[in-house]
């Protein structure tokens, strides 16, 4: 048996990258995923590699940003398999436009507030309520090790730095009801987007200056950094199920230390 049998999980973004791949592992632990998804093709097609393998999966068309819309994505998943048992909040990113505060244009600022913070306080505002009849739940907020050091994008930093926060402040908030809240902060990871964008010797020669010598520095000074998806996606599995059940307001630096190294090179 699973460590996740008969548990439901709802996960924004599970059209690619780490949430897919957290999508399976909780599909190979036992539990039945909605797979939250603005891409229809990369959802789709997310969905039905979960169905041909065997297990239990629905794809829904969703904005995380728009609140009706993660409103009608929580419904249907109740309406098809009656509880939620885990929120995995996934989706989001950085825009190239996030550059110093007084160069920065006031929609890149919203946008990426909109993407990475208001979209996790959507998906608990709607879940959350059922969680709480069934007294228990496991919410996992993604962030970035970013959000604990900061970084050249301030716009990006602050919402994952605020996501920290969010996540403490839920897991006190809904204790009483058997809620736990706790948080994933990555440092790189080789999803399909972060390949197309910092290892494709053509893109990087196309994206010259301040991005490109900073990822070059990053990757000089923290070798053993670099992740794959299912790296986070087993931490996940962790933090879902009962194994876990001693944290709750806990943030994970999945970034193979490089949050740590960079405390001590600035000792």
């Amino acid at each position: 048996m699973g460590r996740l049998q008969g548990k439901v999980g709802f996960l924004t973004g599970a059209g690619a990258g780490i949430a897919k791949a957290t999508a399976r592992k909780f599909v190979e632990e036992g539990a039945k995923v909605a797979i939250v998804e603005l891409n229809r093709d990369a959802g789709s097609k997310a969905e039905r590699e979960i169905l041909d393998a065997g297990g239990e999966a629905l794809f829904i068309e969703t904005d995380v940003t728009q609140n009706d819309a993660v409103r009608r994505a929580v419904d249907a998943t109740m309406e098809r398999f009656g509880r939620l048992d885990i929120l995995f909040n996934c989706a989001g990113g950085s825009l190239q436009e996030d550059v110093p505060v007084h160069e920065m244009d006031l929609d890149v600022w919203q946008r990426t507030i909109a993407l990475n913070l208001l979209h996790p306080f959507l998906t608990c505002r709607h879940a959350i309520p059922h969680m709480m009849k069934a007294r228990a739940g496991s919410i996992i907020n993604v962030t970035s090790h970013l959000g604990l050091t900061g970084s050249i994008k301030p716009a990006y930093a602050a919402t994952k730095g605020g996501i920290i926060s969010f996540t403490k402040t839920l897991a006190a908030q809904y204790v009483e009801y058997g809620i736990r809240a706790n948080a994933i902060a990555p440092g790189s990871i080789r999803t399909e987007r972060q390949i197309k964008r910092y290892e494709n010797p053509v893109a990087l020669a196309e994206k010259p200056g301040r991005e490109a010598r900073a990822r070059t520095a990053i990757q000089q000074l923290y070798p053993f950094s670099k992740g794959e998806p299912e790296d986070i996606a087993s931490i996940a599995v962790f933090l879902a199920s009962d194994e876990s059940r001693m944290l709750t307001g806990t943030t994970i630096a999945a970034d193979g230390g490089r949050s740590s190294y960079l405390k001590v090179l600035a000792e």
